[in-house]
């Protein structure tokens, strides 16, 4: 009887240990706001002609169907085939990782206030951005790319600048590289919305 138990043990233990080594990775989980020293500053002289901020509203980023997933999808770096990686993940969905990202960097650059879900103010001049991701792509440990469209929408009168941002930048290492090459297309878009948006401001 002994021997039985020892041999269940035995084989119990075993099963166990072939379960846990068959477990999935746990998951990452990335974001595309940056760090408060990674945030271009204020640069307007807005503040000193007038004592009304610059209201801005950023809505939601369109993607591509294939981007609008809570999983990152590059490309592998040896064979350049897409994947989509499932241990790897937004803390949000894509579009809103990216409005985030471009309204913390617009409200940086401008010293503006995001009034997007909040309204618009009924008697001051604001700017509407809109934006869509035309192309978002990366080979790991080599390159990201995008292109993005962009319109900032002069409000009320509803005059437009419209533009497009194509960048392609080094994303050395792993995933932390290819989110950190991401962050730096972003900041460069958001540079250029916020030149749109001081052209419209005068």
């Amino acid at each position: 009887m002994m021997k039985r138990m020892t041999l269940f043990f035995t084989l119990a233990a075993a099963g166990m240990t072939m379960m846990n080594g068959c477990a999935s990775p746990e998951a990452r989980y990335y974001t595309l706001a940056a760090s408060r020293s990674n945030v271009t500053p204020a640069v307007t002289g807005r503040a000193s002609r007038s004592s009304e901020p610059l209201w801005i509203e950023v809505t939601p980023v369109r993607v591509p169907e294939r981007l609008n997933r809570i999983q990152l999808v590059v490309r592998d770096g040896t064979s350049g085939e897409v994947k989509l990686l499932d241990t790897s993940r937004w803390t949000s969905p894509l579009p809103d990782e990216l409005r985030d990202a471009l309204s913390q960097q617009l409200q940086s650059t401008l010293g503006a206030l995001d009034v997007y879900q909040r309204g618009l103010p009924a008697t001051q001049p604001a700017f509407r951005v809109t934006t869509e991701v035309v192309n978002l792509d990366a080979n790991v440990g080599k390159w990201a790319a995008a292109t993005i469209a962009w319109t900032v929408r002069r409000l009320p009168d509803g005059k437009v600048l419209s533009g497009r941002t194509e960048t392609e930048v080094p994303a050395p290492g792993q995933m932390e590289g290819v989110v950190k090459a991401y962050r730096e297309i972003l900041a460069a878009t958001a540079a250029d919305i916020a030149a749109g948006v001081q052209s419209l401001d005068r």
